[in-house]
């Protein structure tokens, strides 16, 4: 059984071990969000070729960046394979607003913005209202936080 004594013993050994392990990592948040597919299993060129988001297939997928990417039709797929960066979500696909404020968080292929030729997801519509008040400003915000907010 622990008493308060040991227990804050505990805690105050804790920051030495740490410092005593200086090669020992901490949990780092994948590249890109998958829930377990990159966004949401949507295909991200649909955004662009269809205006809005469709679903992919699982008939129709691709792995970039440690990731599992699902497309509605072979052509999107080919499209994606030659140009990732061209139609890959800013932040990894996760939300562009929360990536300006310095923490990540989900998205919902709903909450979606193309903004000069490049895709920005958010976790909500209240998110992407938000977001939108300030697109350049907040991918400048985004882009310093990123990739550094995956470590945290």
């Amino acid at each position: 059984m622990f008493t308060r004594r040991k227990t804050l013993a505990l805690f105050a050994t804790a920051p030495v071990a740490y410092a005593l392990t200086p090669g020992l990592a901490l949990a780092k948040e994948p590249e890109v969000f998958q829930n377990p597919i990159a966004i949401n299993g949507t295909d991200p060129v649909g955004y662009f070729s269809d205006g809005k988001p469709v679903p992919g297939s699982a008939q129709n997928k691709l792995m970039w960046k440690g990731a599992e990417w699902q497309f509605a039709n072979a052509e999107n797929a080919m499209a994606f394979e030659a140009e990732p960066e061209r139609f890959a979500p800013e932040f990894g696909g996760y939300c562009a607003y929360a990536a300006s404020l310095g923490y990540l968080a989900p998205t919902i292929p709903e909450a979606w913005t193309i903004h000069e030729d490049r895709l920005f997801l958010n976790a909500s519509l209240r998110a992407r209202e938000l977001w939108s008040q300030d697109i350049p400003g907040n991918i400048v915000a985004g882009r310093k936080n990123w990739p550094g907010i995956l470590d945290q």
